[in-house]
C-alpha cells in the first residue's frame, strides 16, 4: 500500500507540473487577489472537480465515455472553443487593475469558471483519464488501489493552494506587473497551442 501511494503522489504532482488552464487560472487569481482568503472558492471548486475526475478515471467511468464518438465530438469542440476564449482572457488581462473583470472575480464567477478550467478542459480531463486511469489498473486490491487515488487526491488540493500563493507572492514583488504580464503572455501562447492541437484531433474524428 505505501508503494501505492508514493506512485500516487509522484505521478499527481507530475501532472500538476504542467502548467496547464487550469493551473493558470488558479495562478493568476492569486496574483489578482490582495488576500488568500479570497481566492478559495477557486481552489475549492478546482479541487473539487479535479477529485472527481480522479475518481471517475479509477473507477473507468470517464474511460469509458471518452470512447463513444459522439461523446468526443461535443467534448473536443467545447474544448477548443474554451481553450480559445480563455487563452484571450488571460492575454488581455491587466495585472495592475486587479478590480476589472479579467482579474480579481467575485466568488460566484471564480466557481463557474474554476468547474469550466476543469471539467471543460480536455487537456486537463485526457491526463487524468489518460494517465491516473490507466496507472491505476496496476492495483488490484482495494487498499491499494484507496491509497493511491487518495494521495492523488491529496497533491492536488495541495498544489492548487500552493498555485495561488506563488501567485499572490509574485504580485507582492511585482508591483509594475511586469512579471505577471510576461506569464500571461506566455501562458496564452501555451493555450492556444493546445486548442489548435485539439482542433487538429476533432478534425481527424469528423
Amino acid at each position: 500500500m505505501i508503494s501505492a501511494i508514493i506512485h500516487g503522489l509522484v505521478l499527481s504532482f507530475g501532472l500538476i507540473l504542467a502548467f496547464g488552464a487550469q493551473n493558470i487560472f488558479l495562478f493568476n487569481q492569486g496574483a489578482a487577489h490582495k488576500k488568500l482568503r479570497h481566492t478559495m472558492p477557486s481552489v475549492v471548486t478546482a479541487s473539487i472537480c479535479d477529485t472527481i475526475l480522479i475518481v471517475l478515471a479509477v473507477l473507468g467511468v470517464s474511460l469509458i465515455v471518452m470512447t463513444v464518438p459522439v461523446f468526443q465530438i461535443i467534448f473536443f469542440a467545447a474544448g477548443f472553443l474554451f481553450l480559445i476564449y480563455i487563452g484571450w482572457t488571460i492575454w488581455s488581462s491587466d495585472p495592475v487593475e486587479v478590480n476589472n473583470k479579467h482579474g480579481a472575480m467575485n466568488a460566484k464567477k471564480q466557481v463557474m469558471f474554476a468547474i469550466s478550467v476543469s471539467l471543460l478542459n480536455p487537456h486537463a480531463v485526457l491526463d487524468t483519464v489518460g494517465v491516473i486511469g490507466a496507472n491505476s489498473l496496476r492495483y488490484s486490491t482495494a487498499p491499494e488501489l484507496i491509497g493511491f487515488t487518495v494521495a492523488c487526491i491529496v497533491v492536488s488540493w495541495i498544489s492548487f493552494l500552493g498555485l495561488v500563493m506563488i501567485g499572490k507572492t509574485i504580485r507582492t514583488i511585482d508591483q509594475e506587473g511586469k512579471i505577471t504580464v510576461l506569464i500571461n503572455k506566455i501562458s496564452a501562447v501555451i493555450i492556444w497551442g493546445v486548442a489548435i492541437y485539439l482542433g487538429y484531433q476533432l478534425y481527424l474524428i469528423i
